[in-house]
Formats: C-alpha cells, structure tokens, sequence
C-alpha cells in the first residue's frame, strides 16, 4: 500500500479558505484534515469540509459527457462521448456567434473560489468569442460597493488579530455557520476578557453565544450606524486627533449625523432607545481608554434595497473612535483587494474581439436579474435575446431569486444551455449538454482569500474519475473546436498558476508558483495595522465620510437612510397583504446550494423549516411541526414550521439553500424573492421580502 499526504485548499464561499491535508492510498484520497500548521486553519475544519471525500467519490458524481433526451427540467439524459458533446456545443455557438455573439452568456461565481479553475481559461474563452459579460453581484457587490466608497478598497482588520480585541461587534453575520475561524478568534478574545456584540434580525447560533444580541428589524442597519455616530458625536466619544488627521468631511457627517437620534433610530430599527446609545457608548468608551475595539461585518446586512449604504456606514465608525490605530482594532468586511491578483493575466481581456464590435464592450447581464433576462425578447435597450447559455461553478436555479421566473428561462425549448457540473443539480436538469466537471482534489488551482491573507496552493491529489475533467480543460478543448489559435490557449494550469499574483508589487514578494506549491500557502508582506497612519486607498488618501465619487455616481455623498422595498414601514399596503418579514439565511450544514446532496449533512438539516416567533404563530394557529405555506405575489413554497422566539415578532427565518428536489413541494426559499437591485453595486435584495405564512392543509 501507498501512502502519501496532498497539500490542498478549500475551494468554497466561505472566508476561511481552509488549508487541508489529504491522505492518499492507491490513488485514493481517503481523509481530508485541517492542516495544523496554517495559522487560521490551525488543523480545523468545519462538518461540511471534513466529509469532503464523501462529495468527491459520492455515488452521483457525474463522470461521463450527456445530452438530454427528455423536456427541459425533467432531468433525462442519455451517455454521449466527449467528441460529441464539444462538437454539439462549438457547433451551436458558431451558429449565435455568426449572428450575435452576445446571444451567448457565461454563468458562474464562487462554486469554486480558485483562480485558475474559476476564471482563467473561462474568461479568456468567452473573451475571444465576444460574448456577454455577467455582472457578478449576487454575494457581496452591495456591501463591497460602499466599504470600498468610504475606505477605498476591501482591505481590514488581520483576522490573526481579532482575539486580542477588547470589544467585537459581529454584525449581519452568523460565522458559527459561516465562518468558523474567525469565531475561534473571538472565542479566544472573549476567555480573554472581550465583550462579543451581535447584531442581527435573528438569534443566530452566534448570537446565542455573545454576551448581547440586537434583533434590529431587517435593512434597517444603516440607521443604527447613523444612531451609534450621534451619541459618539454628542458625547464627544471621538479620537480628534485621527479624524483631523486621516479622514475627510467630518463637519458635513457631524451635521448629519445630528439628524439621527436614538430615539429615531430605535423606532426605525423595532429596537429600543438603549440599545442604541449603550452600543454606541460600549463601543467610544472602549476605544477612549486605547483598547482595540473591531467590527466584523458579514454579507447579510447588504442583501437589501439600501445595503450598500448600511456597509458605507459601519466603515465610518472605526475612524471616528480611530479604531485603526490598532491591529485588532477596526474592521473587516473582505480582505480580497489584500491581494495583488493579476487579473489581467489570468483573464486576458485583450482578447476581445475585433470587428464589428470593436467600437464598443459586450453588453453586461446582471446575474441577479437572470430570470427576467432568460424571458426577455431582443430589444434595442438590452440586446439580443439569449439564445445560449453556458452555465459552471454556479446553480442557478436553486439560487437566484425570483426563482419561478428563473425556471421559467431556462425552460426555454430554444435555449441552448451547456451545464459543467459534479452533480445533477436543479440547474442541471435544464441542460441541453451537461459536462462532467472534476472537484478540487482532482485538479491544480491557485487562491487568494477575503477572510485571511495567505497566498494558497492547491495539489491535485488524485487522478480525475471517470472522464470527469477540470474546467480549464474543457474550455481549451472548446477554444480547439472554436478555432481559437492563440497560444493562452495552450498554457497548462501550473503556467497559469504562476501569473496569478503580480511578483512586482511588494505584498507578494514571496509568490513562487513552485515553492507554494510545496509550503501550500504563503502570507502576504502587509502591515499588522493597515490604516494606523492614515493612507486609506481613497482618492484624497483619507477615510471619506463624504464621498465625491457617491455624488458623481448619483448617491448621497454623506452616510444615510435608504429604507426597504418591502417593510411595513415604507411599504404599508403591500404589508397588509404580507405583514411577515422574511430572511433566508445559510444553513450550517450547507454552503449555499453545495453539499445540500450529500445525505449525511441534508439528514442533519433534516427538511426545509421555517422558524417563526410565537406571537405570529398563534395569530396563525400555527405550531412547531406544522406544514407551512410561505407565499407572496412572486410565488410559495412551503417549510416545516418551528416555532421559537430566535425570530423577533415580526420576522420569519427559512435556512437555506435547498435544491428543490429534495423539497416536498419541489420549490425553495428564492420562489418568494425578488430581482430588485441594492442602492449600489447592483446586487440582489434577498433579505428584503415580505411574506404571508399560512398552515397548509394536508390531504388524508
């Protein structure tokens, strides 16, 4: 027997971006551990990663090339080669492509986060077609768009730094779930004296486990922000010395900051009037007698109609108590513009096609707005009709919103949809050609992070099963059939892998593709304090609590309010149909849809439920246990109620995201969300949903 240990990553949403050993025995990976000596990962993986061999050798994988022989969605299909499929499919895009090529659309995000399998091959693919371009905005765009307004870039607090904290406020986040090694930090702040804050519509498992928790209603977070700066401000809980020094428009934020008292704020956020002054005063008091007080702020707050401004606001706050004097002071959102990634490289957007489209870029699709543009018509306002769609590292179906609507595109009998996969997801089974894809243990990848800043390397460790193969290959094969003859069409993954960081900037002076290869990972050269001194990456070199560039695009250039599309507050009529609010937060034991097929985690999960607040069950003679029908105007689906006071009055909670096969009623969370877009960043409005709850019959 043969044994022999792989350096790998985690290639999942998540920030944690775990460093992993695999054990190899005869060309099988049979464990996959945590590695012990990578300072975040610290050898501990979440239940999800732990059972990664389980995903990789799952008795479903898809491992052979098929096409489909039955309607769209039923989900038949029949074993084809793969000559046949790469020749099906170059065939129909050159048909579309003579005719428009931006009749065809790339579909992908994060299901995997590496940078060679990701978005290398695939861009420079779609590149050189001339094809769509797809706004990538359905995580995090909303809150990166407004950190990035105020501090300049998505740079923050070291996560290694956070446990020498005095006061963390978690906020819009439930990192028990979602983010386990930065609540092992915290943790370890907490033995060591720290107070934890949550803030939050929902008593999250995180939120249990701080020593206070703020059930503010939901999209109402940046009104809070706006209450913590008065009572700072009015009771001069301020650091003079940082504000004059290294930030910009303080006099015009004071002004309106004054319009935002504690009794304004409570009344918007469903809170009370102590809650926002003593949030406020926690977090000034601490900063004045020179502890670290750090914000982290996760992507659930932003998923609303104003969550870019709600970002922009938070990052305000560490500068008015000069929180970034310190390491474990501050705040973190992402930590992706750390890296100095060579996207040019990678992608090679100087293969853009010329010709009759020199004169002008592709026409840009929002992928949050998928389900109306699959059913939209050619217009001279949005183009040509899609007429093919090529779909990877993304489930569609499953997780865009509005998701009848979605369904109904790519129902489409004349879409021609190309899915490369590692299962039969509910987007798969939409799939004129479904292509079987490799996992991360069977192929090379490079990665940056956005919650810790090590450089990563991943090994393939095993050999690809059956004819499964990584997506870079697939599009060099396809670019083969296009007649795409430029020579980044030959480079191995490896070549890629090295062009992936820029050498000549100075946070990567340690990249080798070859030595990280073999060390698995490598940390960034950047200061443990990235604004001690000032030198945010702004246009005026300061933090801007009034923003110029906000006023050129059209925004409040100072921190505001924008309220929800759907509250009851600002959209009283529609709440007298809907009166409940409604978040879909991620489950524990799911990453967004993956994993939700592996049996062992969905039996955990148990079934799709919904967690409502005692008050609105009894209202609705419904108990724990009960078949609910969740509905709006956009659609239903239907959840296992549990009744419990984690939900405040007012709001219902579905974890999500199930494939909606596995659902009793075939449906999920996103039948009742809408593609209305946030204040900035054109991202999705999950979170901003209003709902009716009813107890559904059951027929005996």
């Amino acid at each position: 027997m043969t044994t022999s240990t792989v350096r790998a990553v985690c290639p999942h949403d998540c920030p944690d971006t775990c460093a992993l050993l695999v054990t190899v025995q005869d060309g099988i990976a049979t464990e996959v551990r945590g590695d012990p000596d990578h300072p975040t990962t610290a050898g501990v993986l979440c239940t999800k990663v732990a059972r990664y061999t389980e995903r990789t050798y799952h008795k479903d994988r898809l491992l052979y090339p098929m096409k489909r022989v039955g309607k769209k969605g039923e989900g038949k299909f029949t074993r084809i080669g793969w000559d046949e499929a790469l020749d099906t499919i170059a065939a129909r895009l050159k048909a579309i492509a003579a005719h428009d090529p931006e009749a065809i659309l790339p579909y992908s995000y994060a299901g995997t986060m590496g940078l060679v399998q990701g978005e290398s091959m695939s861009s420079r693919f779609f590149h050189k077609l001339g094809a769509s371009f797809l706004d990538r905005t359905i995580c995090s765009a909303a809150g990166g768009a407004g950190y990035k307004y105020t501090i300049g870039a998505r740079i923050g607090t070291d996560v290694e730094q956070f446990q020498n904290a005095r006061l963390i406020v978690i906020w819009g986040g439930n990192p028990v779930a979602s983010n386990l090694h930065f609540w092992m930090r915290a943790q370890e702040a907490k033995r060591r004296g720290a107070k934890l804050i949550a803030i939050d519509p929902y008593r999250s498992l995180t939120a249990e486990k701080c020593h206070q928790h703020i059930a503010l209603l939901p999209g109402t977070d940046a009104a809070l922000a706006l209450g913590m700066m008065h009572v700072l401000i009015a009771e001069n809980l301020l650091d003079d010395d940082y504000i004059a020094r290294h930030t910009h428009g303080f006099d015009r934020l004071k002004e309106r900051a004054m319009e935002w008292p504690p009794q304004r704020v409570a009344e918007i956020c469903g809170i009370a009037v102590e809650e926002v002054e003593q949030l406020a005063r926690a977090y000034g008091e601490t900063a004045g007698r020179g502890e670290a007080v750090a914000i982290r702020v996760n992507y659930g707050l932003q998923r609303v109609r104003g969550g870019g401004m709600a970002v922009r606001n938070i990052a305000c706050l560490p500068a008015l108590v000069g929180a970034w004097r310190h390491a474990a002071g501050g705040m973190q959102l992402s930590a992706s513009d750390t890296f100095p990634k060579n996207s040019n490289a990678l992608q090679r957007p100087d293969l853009l096609r010329a010709g009759t489209h020199a004169a002008r870029m592709p026409r840009t699709v929002n992928m949050s707005t998928i389900g109306d543009d699959l059913l939209r018509a050619a217009s001279p306002e949005f183009g040509p009709r899609i007429d093919a769609l090529i779909v990877y590292n993304s489930n569609p179906v499953a997780v865009a919103p509005d998701s009848t609507k979605v369904a109904q595109g790519f129902g489409r009998e004349d879409l021609f949809t190309v899915v490369l996969e590692h299962f039969q997801t509910d987007t798969a089974d939409y799939a004129d050609i479904l292509l079987p894809a490799t996992t991360q243990l069977e192929h090379v990848d490079v990665h940056m992070t956005y919650g810790h800043l090590y450089m990563m390397a991943n090994n393939a460790a095993v050999a690809p099963l059956g004819e499964a193969r990584p997506n870079t290959e697939i599009f060099r094969l396809l670019a083969t059939r296009m007649g795409f003859d430029d020579p980044c069409f030959k480079e191995s993954d490896d070549a890629i892998a090295a062009q992936a960081f820029s050498r000549e900037d100075v946070r990567a002076i340690h990249f080798d593709w070859d030595a990280l290869k073999q060390k698995g990972w490598q940390k960034l050269n950047v200061p443990d304090a990235p604004f001690a001194n000032g030198g945010f990456p702004t246009p005026s070199g300061k933090c801007e609590f009034y923003c110029e560039r906000m006023q050129a695009d059209g925004l409040d250039p100072l921190p505001a309010y924008i309220a929800p599309y759907e509250s009851p507050a600002s959209n009283p009529e529609l709440a007298e149909r809907y009166p409940l609010a409604m978040i879909s937060p991620p489950a524990r034991n799911f990453l967004n849809s993956t994993f939700v097929n592996v049996e062992s985690l969905r039996s955990t999960e148990g079934e799709p439920h919904l967690d409502m607040h005692p008050a609105d069950a009894d209202k609705r003679r419904i108990k724990s246990g009960d078949q609910v029908r969740i509905y709006n105007a956009r659609g239903s689906f239907v959840a296992k109620a549990r009744v419990t006071d984690k939900a405040r009055p007012g709001l219902v909670v579905g974890l999500s995201i199930w494939w909606k096969k596995f659902a009793s009623d075939g449906k999920n969370a996103n039948e009742v969300t809408s593609q209305r877009l946030t204040d900035m960043g054109h991202a999705p409005t999950f979170y901003d949903v209003l709902v009716q709850v009813e107890k559904e019959e059951v027929n005996i």
